[in-house]
């Protein structure tokens, strides 16, 4: 798909808020699996995922991106073994689908993707023996209708989940995204002036999942760069979290520390666990519908662009019978803070996930 051109008229956009979660109640829980890429975001946002009360996690997938798959899985695994998680960890996809792969951020995660951390990291599990697109299929299937699979890091196990078996359209609840950017208030992206990181790792992969037909839910950068971490958030954190919260700071140094000298912040953007946040209190997010299309080529690559109001074009049809999806326009930070900062620094769940 070739860049869209600009539009003189701007439609009136339909934006919802969506209705008030049921989560938490007690004895109900939110069937989840992960599909990260960690890095130190993906690490907040997996003891995020760990310590919610309404949150049952059956697995990790994992993917390139923040590091080479061979670091990313043993993130993971280690991850798991330091947080006390029990779910399975699947080892995905190592290339994009069709452009040549970006390489690691060492300058944002560090070398070992966790921040640089002092020491080796070790993990004593095994990765499960499926690969992560399988893994994928096969937790649909066996509980069909009811997971959501939250996605932090480039798109394409998903998508070679759905070249597999185009089914799992139907049996997904929901799928939520960490990517992409809809130039909302004027946000630009990270990695081009139109592009954010997960997409422009893999846009051909991206395409495929925003226009298969299932219910996409995009946490963009439009959001995710209103809801700041910053230090105070981080100390109280380190004090008051136990032995992972200390861990989360530790890491984040050399996170944070990126901020600081390349967007002049003190803190940290929320990305991941923003997604985590919109799959378990949907209700935090404004919502705009219309169908999803991102550039795979050219200068613009790794674009995303939604067609909204309902207009249609008749020179752009690229938009025409696809799904639509619903990407965040707007986020109650505040709160969504608020949630981050109160279940990280809950106890450890006494339960296995």
């Amino acid at each position: 798909m070739r860049s869209a051109a600009a539009v003189s008229m701007r439609p009136q956009y339909p934006l919802q808020r969506v209705p008030e979660s049921p989560l938490p109640v007690q004895g109900v829980t939110m069937k989840l699996l992960f599909d990260t890429d960690p890095g130190v975001d993906d690490a907040m946002a997996l003891l995020f995922l760990h310590r919610h009360p309404a949150a049952r996690l059956l697995g990790i997938t994992t993917v390139f991106g923040n590091a080479e798959i061979d670091v990313t899985t043993r993130n993971a695994l280690h991850l798991c073994e330091r947080f006390g998680i029990a779910a399975p960890v699947a080892r995905g996809a190592a290339l994009p689908l069709v452009r040549p792969p970006r390489g690691a951020a060492p300058e944002v995660h560090g070398d070992d993707g966790l921040g640089n951390l002092e020491g080796p990291l070790h993990a004593t599990r095994e990765p499960d023996a499926r690969p992560a697109h399988r893994f994928i299929v096969d937790t649909l299937r066996e509980h069909p209708g009811e997971v959501t699979l939250v996605a932090v890091g480039p798109l394409t196990n998903l998508a070679l989940a759905l070249a597999e078996d185009p089914a799992i359209t139907g049996l997904v609840h929901r799928v939520v995204v960490m990517g992409g950017v809809f130039g909302v208030g004027g946000q630009g992206g990270n990695v081009s002036p139109v592009a954010e990181a997960n997409i422009l790792s893999d846009p051909h992969a991206a395409d495929a999942v925003f226009t298969a037909p299932w219910p996409v839910t995009i946490v963009g950068l439009d959001v995710t760069h209103r809801v700041l971490m910053d230090h105070a958030c981080f100390e109280r954190l380190r004090a008051q979290g136990g032995a992972e919260g200390a861990f989360i700071w530790q890491a984040s140094r050399h996170y944070v520390g990126f901020y600081g000298r390349a967007v002049g912040v003190a803190g940290c953007y929320v990305h991941d666990a923003s997604a985590v946040a919109c799959a378990l209190r949907p209700e935090l997010f404004t919502l705009r519908a219309g169908p999803v299309r991102v550039v795979d080529q050219g200068l613009a690559i790794g674009q995303t662009i939604q067609r909204t109001g309902g207009r249609r074009y008749v020179h752009a049809t690229d938009w025409d019978g696809l799904p639509d999806q619903q990407v965040a326009v707007d986020v109650q930070a505040a709160e969504l803070l608020a949630l981050f900062e109160h279940t990280l620094r809950r106890p450890a769940p006494g339960h296995a996930c």
